[in-house]
């Protein structure tokens, strides 16, 4: 699990994202950044998660927040994961774990008694600036974007 938390800087990345454009954390400079890591495209949980960001997108997008996915997938599968559910914000291809090691959301996973690494669902939501306002450890994948839009009315 991640040892980042509030108040630390967040970690610079930079990867390619489903149309094989470059993008680092320099790129939302000056906006709010909603950096969700998730297993897998395409999966129940995943997908519960990106449609609920989806569906509150805008208010997300009022409330100053951008959004960016990222999981270990291809960009062609985050291609067909975005046109299948419409998502209306930009997926990471992290295939080789720079970012997910960066944020430390890279590890160790136990399901149905079996042991593996994998990606453990995070988000963190960075400032303007940069700085980890907030770290989410229990994501809630069918009401997420309340957990996140909950942060800003604090």
């Amino acid at each position: 699990m991640t040892t980042l938390k509030a108040g630390d800087k967040a970690p610079n990345f930079k990867g390619i994202n489903e149309q094989g454009n470059t993008l680092s954390l320099s790129d939302y400079k000056g906006q709010k950044l909603v950096l969700y890591f998730y297993p897998k495209d395409d999966t129940p949980g995943c997908t519960a998660e990106a449609c609920n960001l989806r569906d509150n997108y805008q208010l997300l997008l009022k409330n100053g927040y951008a959004v960016l996915g990222v999981s270990a997938d291809s960009p062609a599968k985050h291609l067909k994961f975005i046109a299948k559910y419409d998502l209306p914000f930009s997926l990471l291809a992290d295939q080789d774990h720079s970012v997910l090691n960066a944020y430390g959301v890279w590890g160790p996973k136990k399901f149905m008694g079996r042991e593996y690494d994998g990606i453990h669902r995070t988000t963190f939501v960075i400032d303007e600036n940069g700085i980890i306002e907030e770290v989410i450890l229990k994501v809630k994948t069918k009401d997420h974007a309340s957990q996140i839009i909950r942060l800003n009315e604090q």
